[in-house]
């Protein structure tokens, strides 16, 4: 049997309120939308060029046809009746002509736009991943995944979107009204006046819609997101959910999270409906005064009927595109919503920075390396100070256990190691080198944490055991696996090393996953070696093959123990009792035993659970 010091859990520390506030979003800083649109569109500036030179083409050719028609009915029709054919020839040739030139000019823009469009989203989906990689564990501690593959997912989704189409469909609509505009004032300058002025009632209009659903879009970019994380948090939790009868309750929960990102759907959907049909009806109005106005024109001789005709067919494709504006805003509006909230979170900046100028480690003398922390305070962002003020000095070599309550600091301190959090003051040096001047990289090679949950990926024990040092052979894989004495369990499965763990090692039990997790940490061979109660998932057998292990792989090496079980701390040198932050305890197994104080309190109470 065994004594807990306290309950194994997965967080022990306190962490800040907000990290399980799932409805507060990533803050976005001022210009981050705009500065992030200017990275993604700037290596494809010249292609972006040329696109537009094409749809520009395209344009003329296609916004031709009503003037060739026009053409065609003032000279080519009165030149039929005299018997030259040839005009009418000419203009039907030139209006094929140009609808065979717009046809392949709009192929060529769908091709080229579209390579770019995914360029740009192939892009921006890998800085997603990469930089939520790069996020201190504080961003990932206070803000759910869901949130994350919200953003990498539906919101990418809502810009490709208006990459792939809406983009178009407003350069379309924008030549055409420089071209349609510029032609009716050249044909007459009466009616291209009275089409002109119509421009203001639209503009008013545009305005108000794209006001009204920006904040539509930006609540609905929220509630999807929203949705997301629900969702994520009860697939991933699946065991719980249905052990403690939750089912019940997260429906409701997710329920009322997509009633709201249903309910913001619906208002967009109002939203473009009203500008529909406000555009719509201006539209309809304009274009039976400038009829009714060209009428009068073509009586009183002024005006001639081919031009009129013109008129009536440009203003269609004046006001017809109305609708295609409408989408295309709306796609805005949502991709806006969308850009906002991946700027934002693009914009979060690790608070564990990297160094400017990386330092070097001196040379090791040995296997391990001398840790000690200087005045180090701490605190999480919303918390009590965890850490008073705290001087500690962990010799090269030496094997340290630290036990105490729950909350009383051990994991912080085990965090501060493997700068997963920077001191809020003081300094934590690694061979009289701060943390903080030491490249990731570096660090992650002389320092690495094996936690209580031991995270497996999809894939094979042999990959999983790899992860520790990409690059190692197979027989040193094996060799790892069998000083930590997983040899024997993992060539008893199907396949052996090459056995598909699947997700998060769920083919293997607990224990097992515990001892794939100590394998790779012993192939990575590092200096430092932080065990955060990582026996906690063994049974009495699988932790007593591991302390055998232990012993002679932590041998010269630094390494401190996380303790919640007593047998643990037996293979130590040197154990800490902390409480509140503060170390009350300090000496060896031994010492510690033979006084008075807490550890000799515990360990009674241990000696009399055996009996």
């Amino acid at each position: 049997m065994t004594t807990t010091l306290e309950p194994p859990a997965d967080t022990e520390e306190q962490l800040p309120p907000s990290a399980a506030h799932e409805d507060e979003d990533i803050p976005v800083p001022p210009g981050a939308p705009r500065r992030l649109l200017g990275e993604l569109l700037g290596p494809h500036r010249r292609r972006i060029g040329f696109a537009m030179l094409v749809i520009l083409l395209q344009q003329a050719a296609l916004q031709s046809g009503p003037l060739l028609v026009a053409i065609a009915i003032d000279r080519g029709i009165p030149a039929l009746r005299e018997h030259r054919a040839g005009p009418l020839i000419a203009v039907t040739a030139a209006y094929l002509g140009c609808a065979a030139v717009s046809t392949v000019l709009q192929r060529a823009f769908i091709r080229l736009s579209g390579r770019i469009n995914q360029d740009i989203l192939l892009t921006l989906r890998g800085r997603i991943f990469a930089h939520a990689q790069r996020l201190s564990l504080d961003f990932h501690e206070r803000y759910t995944s869901g949130r994350i593959i919200s953003r990498a997912t539906s919101d990418v989704d809502a810009l490709r979107e208006l990459l792939n189409e809406g983009l178009q469909e407003l350069l379309t609509v924008c030549l055409s009204v420089c071209y349609i505009t510029v032609v009716l004032v050249v044909m007459d300058w009466r009616l291209g006046l009275a089409a002109v002025v119509s421009f203001g009632p639209m503009y008013l209009i545009i305005r108000s819609f794209r006001r009204r659903s920006l904040r539509v879009y930006r609540r609905s970019r929220t509630a999807v997101a929203a949705v997301i994380v629900r969702f994520t948090e009860t697939m991933n939790g699946i065991r719980p959910v249905q052990a403690f009868r939750r089912e019940a309750a997260n429906d409701a929960a997710f329920g009322e999270a997509n009633r709201a990102s249903a309910t913001a759907t619906a208002d967009g959907l109002l939203e473009m409906a009203r500008y529909v049909f406000l555009s719509r009806a201006t539209a309809n109005i304009w274009i039976t005064a400038v009829v009714v106005l060209g009428a009068v024109l073509v009586t009183d001789g002024s005006l001639e009927l081919g031009v009129l005709t013109a008129f009536v067919l440009y203003l269609r494709r004046l006001y017809d595109p109305v609708d295609q504006l409408a989408m295309f805003l709306n796609s805005y509006q949502s991709a806006a919503a969308a850009l906002e909230k991946i700027a934002g979170l693009l914009a979060h900046e690790p608070t564990v920075a990297e160094p400017v100028e990386a330092a070097e480690l001196p040379a090791a003398t040995g296997k391990g390396r001398e840790v000690s922390f200087e005045g180090v305070r701490f605190a999480y962002r919303t918390g009590k100070e965890v850490l008073p003020r705290f001087d500690l000095l962990l010799p090269a070599g030496q094997t340290t256990a630290v036990v105490g309550a729950t909350g009383a600091g051990k994991s912080t301190l085990a965090k501060l190691l493997a700068r997963f959090y920077d001191p809020t003051s003081g300094r934590v040096l690694l061979d009289g080198t701060d943390l903080r001047e030491l490249d990731t990289a570096e660090l992650r090679r002389h320092v690495v944490m094996v936690t209580q949950e031991s995270f497996l990926f999809s894939g094979t024990v042999a990959e999983n055991i790899g992860i520790g040092r990409p690059g190692a052979s197979r027989p040193e894989i094996e060799a790892a696996a069998r000083e930590i004495g997983a040899h024997e369990f993992i060539t008893a499965l199907p396949d052996g090393y090459d056995t598909d763990v699947r997700k998060r090692g769920g083919r293997i039990s607990a224990g097992q996953r515990q001892l794939v997790a100590f394998a790779r940490a012993l192939l990575a061979d590092p200096a430092v070696l932080i065990l955060d109660e990582a026996t906690s998932s063994l049974d009495v057998p699988g932790e007593q093959a591991v302390q055998h292990a232990m012993r002679t792989v932590l041998a010269g090496r630094t390494a401190v123990i996380i303790a919640h079980r007593l047998s643990t701390v037996e293979i130590a040198d040197r154990v800490l009792v902390m409480d509140q932050g503060r170390i009350v305890e300090d000496g060896t197994p031994a010492e510690l035993i033979a006084g008075e104080g807490r550890f000799a309190s515990l360990h009674q109470a241990w000696r009399d659970s055996l009996v």
